[in-house]
């Protein structure tokens, strides 16, 4: 590949939220952690970055505390002999090329070596249902999924990222003008996928058609809101998913609030301290999962469930849920100015 090690290299000195900015901008999944001889000491993959959220490391952390400087490398004589040997062994998608002083010369990455995605046994559902009443009058003849972001529907854009990913197994659940989503897609043959509907005879909210797939599901499967666009990578949501057992999985965004004010904090009528103009952040649900194949039990069949409810229903019953932080490039087009977001901010992402 050609490459420039400098586009994914990180001093020292330097922070999470530098990670975060090269990481996405190499568009190789993978920043570079380098001292001031330039030798590498560290790397930092999407992994290394989702841990360092959860556990609510600060923007600010330093790099050295989030790197992995146990991280596995080849010499320039070996890279052709050792490389897809040991990314299959260590389940790593990139390994950098060192020459004898230890600077980066090169890095390998799996797509490279296995042009051809390996293929996910994990099915994929894209909820395709709703009506899109924020988004009228634009919906009131097409479905949400089928408006056009970059000159392509939405729900062909889903279809096709996850595709990327090695994805070929998919099930649309349609009720809202769904004519126009079957005729479009038909069977996925035209995409080299298989896709099935789960058709809502009635409105059965964003959990409810689940109960419409089929009872020999054997992996893990990912679902998804049919009006999100993400950068993410599915398969890095199901090794999440698989690595730490859980029987759910939520991603989550990260959302910041501007409070144009100064907020007061106090003690009954005594004040404490004015905060001017804070900035709030909290994590919010980003519209991807990734449930076990018997969830379809905690759903009750032609019943109108959303899945917040199931989620909470899964905690009920002790059930491990987890969340997965997302960095990459997300957007919900629900709305119609983030619809026009979408229009401008897409192809310009990595």
């Amino acid at each position: 590949m050609i490459f420039n090690p400098k586009e994914i290299s990180l001093k020292e000195n330097q922070n999470l939220r530098d990670a975060l900015v090269h990481l996405n901008k190499g568009g190789i999944q993978i920043a570079l952690v380098i001292n001031e001889d330039d030798k590498l000491i560290g790397t930092i993959s999407d992994g290394d970055i989702r841990r360092a959220l959860l556990k609510n490391k600060s923007l600010d952390c330093s790099v050295l505390k989030i790197m992995n400087p146990e991280f596995i490398s080849l010499k320039e004589s070996y890279k052709n002999k050792l490389a897809l040997e040991l990314m299959k062994k260590n389940s790593i998608n990139q390994i950098p090329i060192l020459d004898d002083l230890g600077r980066v010369k090169d890095i390998l990455c799996l797509q490279e070596l296995i042009p051809v995605p390996i293929e996910q046994k994990n099915a994929v559902v894209i909820m395709a249902g709703g009506e899109g009443k924020r988004l009228r009058p634009y919906t009131d003849e097409c479905p949400k999924p089928m408006l056009c972001v970059s000159g392509k529907p939405i729900l062909q854009t889903l279809l096709e990222k996850s595709i990327e990913g090695g994805f070929k197994n998919y099930f649309f659940s349609v009720n809202y003008l769904k004519e126009q989503i079957i005729n479009f897609f038909k069977d996925g043959s035209d995409w080299g996928v298989d896709i099935t509907y789960l058709i809502e005879k009635k409105p059965l909210g964003t959990a409810g058609s689940l109960s419409l797939l089929p009872k020999d599901l054997k992996y893990p499967f990912i679902v998804m809101n049919g009006d999100i666009l993400t950068k993410f990578d599915y398969k890095s949501l199901i090794n999440f998913h698989n690595e730490n057992s859980a029987y759910a999985t939520i991603c989550v965004r990260e959302h910041s609030t501007d409070i144009p004010f100064g907020v007061i904090e106090s003690d009954g009528l005594q004040l404490k301290r004015i905060i001017e103009k804070p900035t709030l952040s909290h994590l919010v649900n980003a519209g991807v999962y990734t449930f076990d194949p018997e969830v379809v039990k905690y759903i009750d069949p032609d019943s109108y469930i959303d899945i917040p409810e199931l989620i909470l229903k899964l905690k009920k019953f002790n059930k491990k849920v987890l969340i997965c932080p997302i960095h990459e490039y997300w957007l919900d087009i629900g709305r119609k100015e983030t619809l026009m977001e979408a229009n401008d901010s897409w192809n310009n992402q990595q």
